[in-house]
């Protein structure tokens, strides 16, 4: 199985050890993600510390305040590097009031672009700015893959899939309150489907009082592979071959 999204920088313990445990949990790849330049080379020296890791480089909307071509030229000197397979998480967010809506606007548009000019995957995250996230995606976006990471908007289900977009699951998909997600889930066709742990965030129901790490993908696998009526092995072979496409790792 695989981790498609999570950040091994703020997780506990070593790199070495969240690499160890997740190996032994059968998680044969994953993909830790940059908020920002510092921590997009973090997660770039750890992918090349490590085969089963690779790295994603980006600037969180959360992080966007200022925006501008200096942080846009580090990017782009960034995404250069051979072990990164993906741009992002880039998007929206007006859930905090962290970064003004323009400076956000600013560097997923620039994003974008580096998205389409290195020919690599744009990762998305999108929090109460559902309407606007995806409008700038559909005038921005076009012929791209778009990876929507812990998809959380169940009822746009049917535009994101209509757009051709990957829906990619975290551990709160789990939980109990969560039933129009996991309906979701059930319903997302077998080769758009990607799971995730967000780790340290978002553990899943089982482990739910510890603090995430990408081995603990593994009860969202099997919560997911219940929920669709498919084996453990099925699910995680599932989401191996669709994380190979999309990132070609």
């Amino acid at each position: 199985m695989i981790d498609s999204h999570t950040h091994l920088h703020l997780c506990e313990g070593s790199d070495a050890e969240l690499v160890a445990a997740a190996d032994a949990a059968g998680v044969t790849r994953m993909l830790t993600v940059g908020t920002d330049g510092a921590s997009s080379r973090v997660a770039l020296a750890a992918a090349e510390a490590f085969p089963q890791v690779f790295a994603a480089v980006g600037c969180h909307p959360n992080e966007a305040r200022g925006f501008d071509g200096a942080e846009e030229a580090e990017l782009k000197a960034l995404a250069a590097h051979e072990r990164c397979v993906a741009i992002g998480e880039t998007g929206l967010d007006f859930y905090r009031d962290l970064a003004p809506r323009a400076d956000q606007e600013r560097a997923f548009a620039a994003q974008i672009a580096l998205a389409r000019e290195t020919g690599k995957p744009l990762v998305i995250h999108t929090r109460a700015a559902e309407d606007a996230t995806l409008a700038q995606l559909a005038g921005e976006a076009d012929g791209l893959s778009v990876v929507i990471h812990c998809f959380s908007m169940p009822e746009r289900l049917d535009e994101c899939l209509e757009r051709g977009y990957e829906i990619s699951f975290a551990g709160n998909v789990t939980y109990k309150n969560a039933a129009d997600l996991a309906e979701a889930a059930r319903n997302v066709p077998e080769d758009r489907l990607l799971v995730e742990t967000d780790a340290p965030y978002l553990t899943p129901q089982a482990v739910r009082k510890e603090r995430n790490q990408p081995a603990f993908v593994a009860h969202t696998v099997a919560f997911l592979a219940e929920l669709r009526g498919v084996s453990v092995g099925e699910l995680g072979a599932m989401v191996e071959r669709n994380a190979a496409r999309i990132f070609s790792w």
